[in-house]
């Protein structure tokens, strides 16, 4: 058995493994019949030096569906990405650490993040999704098995206003203060703009998925981008310049991203985390698609996305604080 702590074990096995096209029965996630299912690994090699201890920070599990069953209320199905298939990717990578967040598809059941974060030990953390039934006895086993924080996740459901933004961030507060964790929202700018005051009062760090939920053609002066960058600014926020393809459409480079990256690192480097957003799931809402068709993921190829980081911070110093030091301070690795 390979040991998944250690990147440098997967190697040979994995990729015997994996090649391996693996047939899975879906019928547990609502959908009949068999499908192939492959998360992406990189194409590309890195081409910078990746410092020690670094860190994915926002990755996904989706597991087995016989064992980890989907939400009835998920918006999407997705194809299987497991552990092995992780620890390759991060092998190729050269990334040691990872968080895992779970994904809208589970609700409030942080199960499938737990055995992604099992399989990866000491290197691995969590973000946990909760809602008001969660007690507090399982807020404490979240924070020992590694949970450092809950997603709040105003995007994939389409829950766009600034109201719903704002109750569900003052509830969040209540729920998890004291226990020394942040909150992260997947959220638009517009969002960001109405909770703006509450991060601001806050003394819970706050992190931003994806940019901050940027559009890329819609120019720097796109309305609360400077509300994001001010509360990266401050100190208030942090932000995951991740799923760079969600911010772009001009793939595989997404050169349109790289302002929104050095506005972001510019205003305070010392906020600034970077996630693959790896499997990659297709969270598209389509008029021909049922929330029960299984999804297949995209296909990304993560070296080529890593290789804009240096791209976008030259400074190697810079760099670390983004895939190290951030991390380590935030997750408490």
């Amino acid at each position: 058995m390979v040991d998944l702590t250690n990147n440098d074990a997967v190697g040979k096995l994995m990729d015997e493994k994996l090649t391996r096209r693996r047939f899975l029965a879906v019928a547990g996630a609502g959908a009949a019949g068999v499908v192939f299912a492959r998360a992406s690994q990189p194409s590309t090699p890195v081409n910078f030096a990746v410092p020690p201890h670094a860190c994915d920070c926002h990755t996904h599990m989706f597991g087995d569906p016989a064992k980890f069953p989907v939400f009835a209320r998920r918006t999407y199905t997705p194809e299987t990405a497991l552990p092995e298939e992780m620890a390759k990717l991060h092998a190729a990578l050269h990334m040691q650490r990872v968080v895992i967040v779970t994904p809208s598809v589970y609700g409030a059941d942080n199960s499938c993040t737990l055995y992604g974060m099992k399989a990866r030990g000491a290197n691995a953390r969590g973000v946990a999704v909760i809602d008001d039934k969660t007690p507090a006895s399982e807020l404490a086993r979240l924070q020992k098995a590694g949970i450092r924080g809950i997603r709040l996740n105003l995007a994939t459901g389409g829950q766009a206003d600034a109201a719903t933004g704002r109750r569900r961030f003052q509830a969040a507060i209540g729920q998890v203060k004291g226990l020394g964790w942040h909150i992260q929202m997947f959220a638009s700018l517009a969002v960001i703009s109405g909770i703006r005051d509450l991060v601001m009062g806050s003394d819970m760090p706050v992190v931003f998925d994806h940019f901050g939920g940027a559009n890329a053609a819609l120019g720097m002066d796109q309305h609360g981008l400077s509300d994001l960058v001010d509360l990266v600014r401050s100190g208030k926020a942090y932000v995951k310049i991740s799923g760079a393809y969600r911010a772009s459409t001009h793939g595989p480079d997404y050169a349109d991203v790289a302002p929104y990256a050095r506005a972001l690192i510019g205003a305070n480097a010392d906020r600034v985390l970077w996630g693959s957003d790896w499997p990659h799931p297709n969270t598209a809402i389509s008029p021909d698609r049922k929330a029960t068709d299984v999804t297949p993921l995209l296909q990304i190829d993560d070296g080529r996305l890593l290789n804009q980081l240096p791209i976008w911070v030259p400074d190697a110093a810079v760099r670390k604080k983004i895939l190290v030091d951030n991390p380590a301070r935030l997750y408490a690795f």
